[in-house]
C-alpha cells in the first residue's frame, strides 16, 4: 500500500510517521516552496502527547516545549476567577505541552526524513486534483517553480492541506468560504519573565469584548518565550482580510484594546510592545461535513474539521486523526475500507468538538463577571455562584478533558507486527 499525503503540517507529517510505523509506504507533498519554523505557540493535549510519544518523539517534546501545569481564568483587571490543573496533574499519564508550532513541525519533518528518506517530503508541489477508480487514485501535481505537471498513482490520498484544502474543495466544490464569528485575533511570541507558576496558561477577559491568552512555550535560562493571543470582538463585523496564518498584524491595531491591562503578574501593553512580529487572523471555522471523503480519498486535521482555538484542540485532533487513520489502514482489507473505518471512528467525535468550540460557555461566564463587576472584585464568590463557576469546568470537559482514565487504559494505536 502506498499513501500520498497532501500537506506537510502537523497532521500530514504525523500521518507519514504513523503510516511508516504501521509498515505502510507514505510520501508527502506540500505547496510551500520551503518548510521553515514559522508561526507561534500551540498546545498539545495529553491525548496527542501520548501518540507522539509512542512515535518516539517524547524526549524531543520535553526538550522543546513546556509542560503546562495549570489553566487559570482572570478578569480584565487580573483578578482570579477560576483555575484547574493540566496534564499529569489532571490525572493523565502524559503531560500537556505548550510548544512553538514551527519547532514542532521541524521536529516532525526531521523524523519523517530520517525514517522515510530524504525525499519523503516534496515541497513546492501543488495538488490540483485527482481521479480514482476501484484500483487506485491518480493525483495531479504541479511543480510551482517549473510549472511541470505530473500524475502520481497511489493507493490512497489524504488531504491534510489545511483550512483552504484543495482536496476538500475537490470533494465538496459547492462549500462556501470559511465562516468568521466577528473576532479578530493577533498573535505573537516574546521573551519575558516567567509569571505565576512559570507553567501557567493564563486567560484574561472575555472574547465578547477583549480577551488575552498567554503562556510559556520554551525555557531560555531564567527567561521564557511567551506566546500570546489577543482576541477582540468587532462591533461592526467588518471583514478583516483572508484567513492566512502568516499575515502581518500591527501593534497600533491591537494595543489600544489592552492599553491599561497591567496586572501584578504581567504588564500586558509592555509585552505587546516588545513583540517583534505580530500576526493577525480572523477566528474562523467551517460547518461540520456529512462525509470527509469517498473511496480512496479522505481528509485529515484542519482540512477535515477546522475549529475555533478553544480547548487546545486544533493540532491535537490532527495528531489523533493521523494515528487512527494508520491503525485503520493497517487492519483493513483494502484502502477504501480503511479510510471508511477511519472516518467512522473520527468524524462524529470531532464534529461534536467543532460545535462545542462554537458554543463557548466559558466565555459567557467570563463576560458575566465583566458585567457584574466591571471595576474588578475582591472575591469571585461574590460575583458568581458555584453553579456558574462549575460551567467553566464543564465547558472544558466537553471539548478536551473528560477521559483521563479511558485514555490511560486504552491500548496503543501502534499496530503490532501481526497487524501488518
Amino acid at each position: 500500500m502506498r499513501v500520498l499525503i497532501a500537506g506537510a503540517g502537523i497532521g500530514g507529517l504525523t500521518t507519514a510517521l504513523s503510516l511508516h510505523a504501521a509498515g505502510i509506504e507514505a510520501a508527502v507533498v506540500d505547496a510551500a516552496t520551503g518548510l521553515r519554523p514559522l508561526g507561534v505557540g500551540i498546545n498539545l493535549l495529553p491525548h496527542a502527547v501520548r501518540e507522539l510519544t509512542e512515535l518516539g518523539l517524547g524526549d524531543a517534546l520535553a526538550a522543546t516545549g513546556v509542560a503546562t501545569g495549570e489553566m487559570v481564568h482572570f478578569d480584565r483587571h487580573g483578578g482570579r476567577i477560576w483555575g484547574e490543573p493540566r496534564g499529569r496533574a489532571l490525572g493523565y499519564d502524559w503531560p500537556q505541552y505548550s510548544v512553538h508550532r514551527g519547532e514542532l513541525q521541524m521536529t516532525l519533518l526531521a523524523a519523517v526524513r530520517d525514517r522515510l528518506g530524504a525525499d519523503a517530503v516534496r515541497t513546492g508541489t501543488v495538488c490540483e486534483g485527482f481521479e480514482q477508480d476501484g484500483a487506485a487514485v491518480r493525483v495531479r501535481l504541479r511543480d510551482r517553480v517549473s510549472g511541470a505537471v505530473e500524475i502520481v498513482t497511489a493507493d490512497a490520498l489524504v488531504g491534510a492541506d489545511g483550512l483552504h484544502s484543495a482536496v476538500r474543495r475537490a470533494l465538496h466544490p459547492d462549500e462556501p468560504a470559511p465562516l468568521w464569528n466577528g473576532i479578530r485575533m493577533w498573535r505573537g511570541t516574546v521573551e519575558g519573565e516567567p509569571f505565576l507558576t512559570g507553567r501557567t496558561m493564563a486567560v484574561a477577559g472575555s472574547n465578547t469584548a477583549a480577551k488575552l491568552v498567554v503562556y510559556p512555550i520554551a525555557e531560555r535560562g531564567d527567561k521564557v518565550l511567551l506566546n500570546w493571543v489577543a482576541e477582540v470582538k468587532l462591533a461592526d463585523g467588518r471583514p478583516v482580510g483572508p484567513a492566512d496564518w502568516s499575515r502581518a498584524g500591527r501593534l497600533a491595531d491591537v494595543l489600544p484594546h489592552f492599553a491599561d491591562w497591567r496586572f501584578d503578574w504581567l504588564d500586558v501593553p509592555a509585552m505587546l510592545a516588545a513583540t517583534d512580529e505580530i500576526l493577525e487572523y480572523p477566528m474562523v471555522d467551517r460547518d461540520p461535513l456529512p462525509s470527509w471523503g469517498e473511496g480512496r480519498v479522505t481528509l485529515l486535521g484542519d482540512a477535515a474539521h477546522p475549529m475555533y482555538p478553544i480547548g487546545s484542540n486544533g493540532g491535537s485532533q490532527a495528531v489523533i486523526d493521523a494515528r487512527v487513520l494508520a491503525w485503520e489502514l493497517a487492519h483493513a482489507a483494502d484502502p477504501a475500507a480503511g479510510l471508511a473505518a477511519y472516518e467512522a471512528a473520527r468524524r462524529e467525535t470531532v464534529n461534536a468538538i467543532v460545535l462545542a468550540c462554537r458554543d463557548m460557555p466559558a466565555d459567557r461566564v467570563l463576560h458575566t463577571v465583566g458585567e457584574r463587576a466591571p471595576g474588578g472584585f475582591g472575591r469571585v464568590e461574590d460575583v458568581l455562584t458555584p453553579e456558574e463557576l462549575a460551567t467553566i469546568t464543564g465547558a472544558y470537559r466537553r471539548t478536551s478533558f473528560s477521559d483521563a482514565a479511558a485514555l490511560n487504559a486504552r491500548p496503543s494505536l501502534t499496530p503490532t507486527l501481526a497487524d501488518r
